[in-house]
Order: C-alpha cells, then structure tokens, then sequence
C-alpha cells in the first residue's frame, strides 16, 4: 500500500498539540485533523457484509467496544511539543494539554458506526499474509471506516482505534479529532519467545502475553515448549514422557495447547512450537528410551572446560547415531504438527556440546570408524536424517533453526538454504553472514533483545559471587558473565532494544532476507509471578521497531518521541490486565520530556 509523502516524525509532532495519547505501536500514516472531538454513541455498530466462519470480525470488535467501554481509558502519558519543551515544570502539568481540542466549533455528527470492508476473508493467518488497513474518521461522518485486504488488517484497526478512544471527562467518549490512518507493517514476522520447560507457565498467563502481544501488533508466539529440564507436553504416542514434568498439574494437553492456538489466532497471532533438538534434550525423550539420550546422566559442569556436558544443568543430547533417535523424533513431531496449524515450526539446533557425546557408544564408535570425521560431520549426519522428517509432515512445511547449526563451532557444512535461521549470537556479525550465505533470518540478536538478561546467574555453588568487590569487566573472574551476573547481562531496557539498527551495513538484497525480529525470554528465573513483567512493556517497544520502525524518513531515530508513547502504553497494558513493569518514576510519566538525559532532543538520531 501507499503512504502520504510526508515522515511519520514529522505527523506524530504536528499531532500532539491536538491529541493526548498517540497509538503503539505508530502507524506508518496518521494525519489528525482539526475540526473539533468526534462523540461516540452509546454503541458503535459493527457494520460487514459478511464475517469470517469463525466470526473474527464481530468477536473482534466486540472484545475492542467492551475494552473501551469498560477502561473509559484517560491516558496517563501525554506529549508536550518539543518546541515548548521545560525541563524543570514547577507544577504538574493539566491532565489536558492546550490544542485545538477545546476551540469552539459547530457539533460534528456523533460516531455510530464501524463499516469494515475486508477484501479477502479467506485468507489464512500465515507468514506473508497482508496486515495493512486504512482507518478514516471523516468530519461529517457517522462512521468509523475501516478497510483491508484480509481480516488481519481489521483486527489490527480495532486495536489501533481503541487506543485513540477516550473518556471526555464529562461522562461520555471521543476520538479527540478526526483521523486518517495509512498502516502496514515493515516486517511479516513479530515476535516474542516464550519458554515453558524451564518454569512452567498456566495458560490464563499465556493469554495474558498473547493479549500483550495483540495490542503491540506482534503476530508470533514462538513457543519453547519443552528442555533439558522438564517435559510439559501430552505425546498420545509416548505418554511416558510427562513422567519428566514437574507435577501432574504442569503439563499441556492436546486441548490446552489447541485453545492456546485458538486464542492467539483470535487476535492474529500465529502460535510457533518449538522442540529443541538435538541438544537441550534429556526429559521426556529419556523416559522413551534411555538409549535416544546421550550424557543424561553426567555431571553438567566442571573447572576443566573439557569435561563440560551441557550449558546449564541439566544436560542431555539426542543420540544422533542411534537409529531409534529417529523414530521417536518423527513420532513426536508428526502428532505435535496435527495440534499446531502453522506452516512454519521450529526445530531447534543451538548449543550442541561435543563432550557430551563421549557419553554416547554410538558417536565414539562412529568416530572410530573414521578417524578423519569431526563433529561438523555429526551435526551433518543430524540434518542429513532429521530435515526429511521435519519437511514431511506436510507439503507446505518450512523450518526455523537456531543460527548454530549454520555457523556455530558445531556446524554443518551442508545446511538447505530454505530454512529460516534465527539469529542470537553475535549481532550484526552474525546477521550479515547468514543473509550473505542465501538464508532468511529472524533476529533474536541476544546483545539486544534477550530479556531474561542481566538478572544474574541461576546456578547455585558459585563461588564467582563470593567477592568483596563489584563486577569488573576487565576481570573476568569477578565480572562472572557480564555486567549485571549473567553471560548476556547487561539488562535490556527499552531504549537498547528500539535503537538497534539490526539490518546496519547489509546490502538492499540482505536486507529482504530478514523476515524480522522475535525478543526471546528464557524462563530459568521466570515463571507466573514475572512473566508480563519482564516481557512487558520491553516487548512493546520491538513491536514498534518492526511495525513502523525506529527512524524518520529522514534517518533519524525516533526514540525521543517514543518516550512518552511507552510509558503511556505501560499504563494501557496494565488497564487491559497485563502486568507490565515500571519504567521510570511517575514523575517522569507526568512530566513530558523532563527525565530525559539531554536537553538537546535531537541527541538521539
């Protein structure tokens, strides 16, 4: 689709004297007018020709009226133009700021309707599948008007508008001004990642980042179902393997994982399993058949490097030479593609540690067969067997992987370039040499969008704490993994997430290999109490990286203007239920700009 000619940069400021609140992610286009407030009617009616079999607009919309019925939402954050800016307000500022709101005018129509015109009500919730939409709000109409090419779009207007809908103090909602809205997103894949094998997770938590993530316009749910540690999953084919979770009680049936699936797709979020293979494999997988397991019950760490087995505790590898690896691995992965719809899914592939295979009779008498082989040639022999079971569950299957098995210490030589890699290592490094060698990448770049980092390590016994000094970086042994105690710290704040630049330096026909970016949370130190806040509202702020992006139309970084759009949006989050963590002190909430480190507002381009 086509947008106005002038920046978003340059829409967003001349708005603010108008508007209180401004939606997140920013549309791509959106141009406010100045006739005066739009009231909105006790109801406004959904009007469609026709709806989806499964009822996605009316249930769409419904659940949009009754969010701005029920929040009657006054935003907490508002913009104060950058002309006028005052570090120090002696007072704070009206919950209304000046504009053209209150000038009188002649009444324009109430608004009582919503007319959604969908193109394609056909089309599937699948990668590529168009997200754009129009949203227009005209002077004289009655209508909110709403078009796109699929219900997908729609859904994202609903979204859109419920954020512009406010309370008028008086009793009653407006839409502050008229409003003409162009939207479409930059990149087709948006995502968080979500691990439920280290802690588990319950399923009213789920809902609550798939709500998260539908306000945020991220459309995957990248479900790192299992790991060494636990195995959560119902497998009819080998019910054994939920022995390995922790209690009855934590573990997905088939119909919890489908009504995961229903709910995100309501919201137009695709649901992506992940099943980390070969390495992070010991539970559930050894309750099959011990022999599929290689060091599983090996000592995890020790001072010599050499004699490490896994990254964490505890480890375990699927046995790549044995044969009966393979046919537990299609079992498991045929069922689990019956219960999740998606063309795409996730098969692992990080972190394979060599020395737990000194574990295994099968490697080393492989390795004794031809002493020429190297362990590049094992995580070979693993795609050579394991990528024609993934590709046969169904015609349209395509594969995600863990950037390791391509360019990884431990890698194959011979990886199809058909299989998306997801980047975590490295940076730019790593995202630039993918992309160079043919493949698709999802970012995950862990220097920048991890955020489970900076916690500290979860490991017990370490004697790396037990030092009467704080970290340093320039010694390692008292640093103990990074600023902050953990391999990856320091902390990923808001602002380091927005400011990557992950396609910097890559040539045009690179960057139309990055699909887009997913924010990953390991859950060793996560579980119910902390989920939505350590994803939320860190999350919301790579939603708009990916949406609309982090720059003007004049390359100049946009997170200046971000600042007020976050915190207003973390009080959104919480008012919708999902309990996303503070950013800053209220002060700085209710004090536009006054927080920031600059006076100079351009600081950041």
């Amino acid at each position: 689709m086509r947008f106005s000619a002038w920046s978003l940069l340059l829409t967003v400021a001349s708005s603010v004297t108008a508007v209180k609140v401004n939606p997140l992610p920013a549309p791509r286009s959106i141009e406010w007018g100045s006739s005066g407030p739009k009231h909105v009617s006790g109801h406004l009616v959904l009007r469609t020709s026709k709806d989806t079999r499964d009822h996605l607009l009316t249930e769409g919309w419904n659940r949009a009226w009754e969010t701005i019925v029920k929040l009657r939402w006054v935003p907490a954050a508002t913009e104060a133009p950058i002309s006028s800016f005052q570090p120090f307000p002696s007072a704070t500022p009206s919950a209304t700021p000046s504009g053209h709101v209150h000038e009188k005018r002649a009444p324009t129509p109430s608004l009582h309707f919503v007319d959604v015109v969908v193109k394609d009500l056909q089309a599937d919730l699948q990668h590529g599948v168009d997200e754009s939409y129009t949203l227009v709000v005209d002077t004289a109409s009655s209508s909110v008007v709403i078009k796109a090419p699929t219900v997908w779009g729609a859904l994202h207007a609903f979204t859109t508008f419920q954020q512009l809908v406010i309370d008028d103090g008086h009793g009653g909602l407006i839409l502050e001004q008229p409003v003409r809205i162009k939207d479409a997103p930059l990149y087709p894949y948006r995502g968080i990642m979500l691990d439920t094998g280290r802690n588990f997770i319950t399923l009213g938590k789920i809902r609550e980042q798939l709500d998260g993530m539908a306000l945020s316009k991220l459309n995957v749910l990248h479900w790192h179902l299992e790991d060494s540690q636990s195995w959560p999953i119902q497998i009819d084919a080998y019910p054994e393997m939920t022995r390995d979770a922790y209690s009855p009680r934590e573990v997905y049936s088939h119909a919890d994982m489908r009504h995961v699936v229903r709910y995100a797709r309501a919201r137009g979020v695709r649901v992506i399993p992940e099943i980390d293979m070969p390495s992070h494999s010991s539970s559930g997988w050894k309750q099959v058949n011990p022999e599929i397991v290689a060091c599983a019950d090996a000592w995890w760490s020790n001072d010599v490097w050499e004699l490490h087995t896994g990254v964490e505790p505890n480890p375990g590898q699927l046995d790549i030479i044995y044969p009966g690896t393979y046919e537990v691995v299609r079992n498991v992965y045929e069922e689990l593609s019956t219960i999740f719809p998606d063309n795409w899914f996730h098969v692992g592939g990080d972190e394979i540690q060599p020395n737990c295979f000194n574990f295994s009779r099968h490697v080393t008498d492989w390795f004794a067969e031809d002493p020429s082989r190297t362990y590049n040639d094992l995580v070979q022999h693993w795609v050579d067997k394991a990528v024609p079971i993934f590709r046969s569950a169904r015609e349209d299957r395509r594969l995600i992987m863990w950037e390791d098995v391509a360019v990884g210490t431990e890698s194959a030589p011979d990886v199809p370039k058909d299989i998306v890699m997801q980047s975590w290592n490295k940076g730019l490094e790593n995202i630039d040499k993918l992309t160079a060698d043919g493949y698709n990448v999802i970012v995950s770049s862990s220097e920048f969008l991890y955020l489970d980092c900076g916690h500290g390590g979860f490991v017990t016994n370490d004697p790396r704490y037990n030092v009467m000094t704080n970290p340093d970086e320039k010694i390692p042994s008292l640093n103990y993994g990074g600023d902050g105690g953990s391999w990856c710290a320091p902390y990923k704040t808001w602002q380091r997430i927005y400011d990557y630049d992950f396609t910097a330096n890559l040539t045009d026909a690179q960057k139309k290999r990055v699909v887009g970016a997913t924010a990953p949370l390991w859950a060793e130190q996560v579980d119910d109490v902390t989920v939505s806040s350590k994803f939320w509202p860190r999350a919301a702020a790579l939603g708009e990286l990916v949406w609309s992006g982090n720059r003007d139309d004049k390359g100049r970084k946009r997170t200046t203007q971000l600042t007020q759009r976050i915190l207003n949006f973390r009080e959104y989050l919480l008012a919708n239920g999902v309990q996303a963590a503070p950013l800053v002190p209220k002060y700085c909430l209710q004090h536009p700009h006054a927080c920031d480190l600059y006076y100079n507002q351009t600081a950041i381009e």
